[in-house]
């Protein structure tokens, strides 16, 4: 059983949130294409990230915790994890937003972004010597800035904060991959290429790493989401002049 380890994580992150997908009063269900559409494109980005630094030796897997299938270098369960993951944090952002009023000020909301696009910079440029520290961070801030200052999305206060109440999950998760409960890590880091600043086994970058994940995922599950709602409203507009008597 121990070369299930990380599918059986992959599993156990998603299934509860899959099932209350098509509860009655959330009806995820009905937004699996908007997911799809933009996690797959998520995905892909990250995958190929992950390659290079699999390849760079920035980090690697351990065998004893794969079932031994692998993609572009990676195991097939850190492929499943781009899915999986933003699966259950879009889930539960979708959850929040639906029953709560989560929205932030605008100027508590800038405020927020510029001081963090300031501190990922800061950090980035201070450990530009260590490879997943600057890339990670300079990529957050990158992102931080095009999605407020040039796409024009107002809900980043509100995802950083459900990206908080997620950090129970994410240490979780992340605590068992890296090593949290096990004999050794499933992902294991090379020294000199991170910070070194650890939560629990966690790697701080991979606070980073995650939120960047995130945030990009919520982007595009929007965006998909409204292009499938003008599909519908269009259908149903075509389908009402249709049904429309002709005069006389």
């Amino acid at each position: 059983m121990q070369q299930y380890t990380y599918l059986l994580i992959n599993f156990f992150t998603v299934i509860v949130c899959f099932l209350f997908s098509f509860h009655h009063k959330i009806k995820f269900n009905r937004h699996f294409g908007a997911f799809l559409g933009g996690s797959v494109i998520v995905a892909v980005v990250f995958i190929i990230w992950d390659a290079w630094f699999t390849k760079r030796g920035v980090w690697w897997f351990n065998d004893d915790y794969l079932i031994g299938m692998r993609i572009l270098g990676l195991p097939i369960e850190e492929i499943l994890f781009f899915i999986c993951i933003p699966f259950s944090c879009l889930f539960t952002y979708f959850c929040l937003d639906k029953f709560f009023r989560l929205d932030w000020k605008p100027v508590p909301e800038k405020i927020f972004v510029i001081l963090s696009i300031a501190a990922a910079l800061g950090i980035a440029l201070y450990f530009n010597g260590r490879i997943y520290t600057f890339v990670t961070f300079l990529t957050t801030a990158i992102s931080l800035f095009v999605l407020y200052f040039v796409l024009k999305v107002r809900w980043i206060g509100k995802a950083s904060l459900i990206y908080l109440l997620l950090m129970p999950g994410f240490l979780a998760v992340n605590g068992i991959l890296t090593g949290t409960g096990l004999e050794s890590p499933i992902v294991n880091y090379t020294p000199g290429t991170f910070m070194g600043i650890r939560l629990l086994t966690i790697p701080l970058e991979d606070t980073a790493y995650g939120y960047e994940l995130i945030l990009w995922n919520i982007y595009l599950f929007k965006k998909f989401s409204k292009n499938e709602q003008s599909t519908k409203d269009g259908k149903d507009q075509y389908i009402l002049v249709q049904e429309r008597p002709e005069a006389g």
